[in-house]
């Protein structure tokens, strides 16, 4: 009986995929990219309990066990390597992620087709700079010797301010700079998700005397509440990761002990040092992490009757 509903259900695919070829086509560079880039490096995690040497190779360095994850947790370094990539991560949670979400609802109000399409171009472009564009732009307009926001100040009779190497303020930098540069690419979803809802929602509401923010609120906002926890539980997924090159281009001296995260200092310690088994366990590490954080806010949104990630 088990070995007939084997075949049974080996011939159910292959009829699925003959019935949805272009389909399972379509799909194709995704799960070979995924298999590529993604599945087949988890190998290299090994390297993590062994002390790695490229002259002994992969197969035969010295397993060390969990000696390089207790160096991390010893490492003087480590709580402030933890709150920086915290604090920076949870800075975006709170004030970046929402504003493609506002953006994306009042680009949907927009009635004039061209307008709209000339609005969303603007929005993107800024995605399509690279971190060490918005870096110069940064340095050019904040820079305390000759930065276009400080002449404008002393213009108006003002003292000049430190941006770049004030630490109080690097923090809320980054956040800027990563709101203004992905935000109108983060609309690109919602958008999609708005074009979906319901046009007769929108009639009635109006039938019934709603304003436009009323059916924002009770219609919008629902009609992308899936998406949004998806993505959010997402976004949670990767609060250890706050990007490379951002905070490497943008830290100096003044602001190492606020600016240093996992990031910089995986290439500091894997790169520069040749530490490449300390590296993967710190990687590892974080990957532990946003997967934990991704189970248990995915098993929250099922609990308040949202379909999740999974």
């Amino acid at each position: 009986m088990k070995r007939y509903n084997t075949c049974r259900n080996k011939n159910r695919l292959l009829i699925s995929i003959k019935q949805n070829t272009f389909l399972y086509l379509l799909i194709l560079p995704g799960v070979l990219y995924f298999i590529t880039f993604k599945l087949i490096p988890m190998w290299g995690v090994l390297i993590s309990f062994k002390d790695y040497s490229p002259y002994s190779g992969f197969f035969q360095s010295e397993w060390v066990g969990f000696e390089h994850f207790k160096s991390l947790f010893s490492n003087p370094d480590f709580f402030i390597l933890f709150r920086n990539t915290m604090a920076i991560s949870l800075l975006n949670l709170f004030f970046y992620f929402p504003v493609p979400i506002i953006l994306a609802l009042m680009l949907n109000e927009v009635v004039n087709v061209h307008f709209k399409r000339s609005l969303q171009s603007i929005v993107y472009l800024p995605h399509f700079l690279s971190w060490v564009i918005i870096s110069g732009l940064t340095f050019i307009l904040l820079s305390q010797s000759s930065g276009i926001v400080n002449k404008v100040l002393v213009g108006i009779g003002l003292s000049k301010f430190n941006f770049l190497t004030n630490p109080h303020v690097f923090w809320p930098l980054l956040t800027l700079q990563a709101i203004w540069k992905e935000a109108g690419w983060g609309t690109i979803i919602y958008l999609a998700a708005l074009s979906s809802v319901d046009v007769q929602l929108y009639e009635s509401a109006r039938i019934d005397g709603a304003n436009r923010l009323q059916q924002i609120w009770y219609i919008n906002l629902p009609g992308i509440k899936n998406v949004i926890i998806t993505l959010m539980i997402l976004r949670i997924g990767n609060i250890m990761d706050v990007g490379f090159e951002q905070v490497f281009l943008m830290m100096n001296g003044a602001v190492s002990q606020v600016a240093d995260v996992f990031e910089t200092y995986v290439y500091r310690v894997g790169v520069q040092n040749g530490r490449f088994s300390y590296s993967t366990a710190v990687g590892l590490f974080k990957s532990i992490v946003g997967l934990t954080l991704v189970v248990f806010t995915n098993h929250i949104a099922k609990k308040i009757g949202e379909e999740g990630v999974y």
